[in-house]
């Protein structure tokens, strides 16, 4: 069942605009480095704040995206 809801999620991440996309592998990318596997209780809050966002169509905007990771570059 996890491997069916996964499938769904990518489907839906690639139709997303490519810096969207590279948003969602890095976030994924966190999520595999653990090495338990396990969230925070903050990661947790954190994952349904963003749910709740999205459900309410509520993105952040390209340049929003462009100025977050860009602090990770630098």
């Amino acid at each position: 069942m996890i491997d069916d809801q996964l499938e769904v999620v990518l489907q839906k991440i690639r139709q997303l605009p490519e810096e969207r996309q590279a948003a969602a592998v890095e976030a994924l990318e966190v999520v595999a480095a653990q090495t338990d596997g396990a969230l925070s209780t903050d990661e947790i809050e954190g994952v349904k704040q963003a749910q709740t966002s999205v459900r309410a169509g509520e993105y952040a905007s390209d340049e929003e995206v462009r100025s977050f990771f860009a602090r990770f570059r630098a």
